[in-house]
């Protein structure tokens, strides 16, 4: 379904509530990582270049008690917008509903930004509290959303808004996610790979299965392998295993029969550390040991299966990555995807994303998700409320 998106929008002279995803990481209030709040300047730009008036909504970290408002208020990031677009003005509101923002919303001009405190500040927030929804549309006159880390949550800024408002569309960061997930996912080029790791299978059952429906392999990697094994009859030692999964991957296994691709040997440890004792073992895995990555086998087998693939969906490190002595797996297999030729390769967010950044793939794939739990539930094919809100009204 084509979807509005910010530039089939009348914007100029307007204001427009632009919805972005600025949970950004931070140490003692330092921003860390400012990713994210650079992910949406093409969006920003444009609304000031078009004359519009701009304020920013955003979430950041979890706010229950009056030490998290304090500890996860929105102000470092209006500072660094403030550095990184010096020829705009750039205010910030310390409020989240009442006069002062009202007034500063009335007092803002053409090409210049209102940054509101963390939406979560509100205890409706998350509960898509109807009377919040409108109270914040009531402060714009068109809505634009353009945080994908947060399209998967029916909340008072993601929903609410976009319910209240007829003028909406998407930013560029989420139409480009939506693009390339949908190109991936949903009309894929064959052949077609998806490959699935992480800890648990209760996490990516939902993935696994609708890619059984549409991917001609489906590779599966992580310690969710395990569980998967184990229902085959073979013998994991102390690897991680979810029992009340079994019967689950057995029925999955006998679903997807010669479409899924397992691991055939595993780097083993003695200890759930980087400096434990290893080895390589094939097959069944000595009690006392546990499978923290694929084996060399297992690389080359993975390798077979992507040669000649058209498009590529990567979501969950092949092991513990963030140990170096278990990482080569999930390097291994990066390097794979990233020398296939005229392929779309797509990583799905979350700790695939964070292995290929950190193992230095970031220029090498079609596109990375910036949006774990979204891209997620994007391959599961569940319905984004975010998105779905402003599809809706096409």
């Amino acid at each position: 379904m084509a979807k509005r998106t910010v530039k089939d929008l009348d914007v100029k002279g307007k204001k427009v509530i632009v919805r972005c995803d600025f949970n950004v990481p931070r140490k003692d209030g330092v921003i860390t990582n400012d990713n994210r709040i650079v992910q949406a300047l093409p969006t920003i730009k444009y609304l000031l270049e078009q004359g519009a008036k701009v304020i920013l909504m955003s979430h950041l970290g979890k706010v229950k008690t009056e030490e998290d408002k304090a500890k996860n208020s929105l102000e470092c990031v209006a500072v660094r917008l403030a550095e990184l677009l010096p020829d705009t003005k750039v205010e910030f509101c310390n409020e989240t509903r009442g006069p002062v923002l009202e007034e500063m919303v009335n007092d803002l001009k053409d090409g210049q930004i209102l940054l509101i405190q963390n939406t979560r500040y509100e205890k409706g927030e998350s509960k898509n509290d109807p009377e919040l929804g409108k109270y914040w549309a009531s402060l714009g006159d068109v809505f634009v959303e353009d945080a994908f880390g947060s399209v998967h949550r029916a909340h008072a800024s993601t929903v609410g808004i976009p319910s209240n408002l007829p003028e909406n569309g998407l930013g560029f960061l989420v139409e480009k996610e939506v693009d390339m997930l949908g190109k991936a996912v949903d009309d894929p080029k064959h052949p077609f790979v998806a490959i699935i790791g992480g800890a648990k299978v209760s996490d990516k059952i939902g993935v696994i299965e609708n890619m059984l429906e549409k991917a001609d392999k489906v590779i599966v990697g992580g310690g969710m392998a395990y569980t998967f094994l184990k229902a085959l009859g073979e013998n994991v030692g102390n690897s991680l295993v979810e029992e009340d999964k079994i019967d689950l991957a057995k029925a999955t296994l006998e679903k997807g029969k010669d479409k899924i691709v397992l691991p055939v040997d595993h780097v083993i440890a003695d200890a759930f550390a980087n400096d434990a004792n290893t080895q390589v073992v094939e097959g069944d895995i000595p009690e006392g040991w546990m499978g923290l990555d694929i084996g060399p086998k297992s690389v080359e087998k993975f390798k077979e299966t992507l040669d000649g693939a058209k498009t590529v969906v990567w979501n969950g490190p092949m092991g513990v990555f963030e140990m170096p002595n278990f990482a080569k797996g999930t390097l291994e297999v990066c390097t794979a995807i990233s020398e296939l030729p005229e392929a779309i390769t797509v990583i799905g967010g979350g700790d695939s994303a964070a292995a290929a950044i950190q193992l230095g793939f970031k220029d090498k794939f079609s596109h990375i998700s910036t949006g774990g739990g979204a891209s997620l539930e994007y391959m599961e094919g569940k319905t984004l409320p975010g998105i779905a809100v402003i599809s809706a009204k096409d």
